[in-house]
């Protein structure tokens, strides 16, 4: 449990600082950020089915969100998942996920999470939203605020109807909803 906490504050503090700024308006989107190191992390602690772990891991993030879209991006180009390279594609449209690792929707795409939730049904995808409520309505992870800190829910079972193993080290972290 402390681990997990000393890797994701390292990486914060030794990574973070090497991205360029990302502007929105006049001021660095540090949420953006922070959702890029959680995003990635969870890759860590999440295992994707054997037919999941060749080839590249892909990130989709659904519609227009630069900020995490570069952030992203920066890391997939000194990182990897597993063994895999990682990609970061935008994608307009929810009939573009494909066989996608994760797929990110950020709140002003919520509309949508129903009709990506019944796309990759029977798919190992992981489903990232940052909406109240979506994760008791089918998303894996769901990201929210508490105490003006970054935190996320999970729902253990959407992860197993997808064939995902979360680690326990994850699931302590988590806010647990069914």
């Amino acid at each position: 449990m402390k681990k997990l906490l000393v890797i994701l504050t390292l990486l914060f503090v030794i990574v973070l600082p090497a991205f360029t700024p990302v502007y929105q308006g006049s001021k660095v989107d540090t949420n953006a950020k922070i959702k890029a190191v959680f995003i990635y992390n969870f890759t860590k602690y999440i295992e994707w089915p054997t037919d999941y772990q060749s080839g590249d891991f892909t990130i989709a993030i659904l519609g227009d969100n630069s900020s995490l879209y570069k952030y992203l991006s920066e890391m997939s180009k000194l990182k990897k998942v597993a063994n895999q390279p990682f990609t970061i594609n935008v994608i307009s449209d929810i009939s573009q996920i494909g066989k996608s690792h994760i797929v990110y929707i950020p709140q002003n795409n919520s509309a949508v999470v129903e009709k990506a939730l019944s796309k990759v049904k029977g798919k190992s995808t992981l489903i990232v939203t940052e909406s109240p409520g979506y994760a008791k309505r089918g998303a894996t992870i769901n990201f929210t605020i508490s105490g003006g800190q970054q935190k996320f829910e999970l729902n253990k079972s959407t992860a197993q109807q997808h064939n995902l193993k979360v680690s326990s080290t994850l699931e302590s972290k988590a806010v647990l909803v069914n």
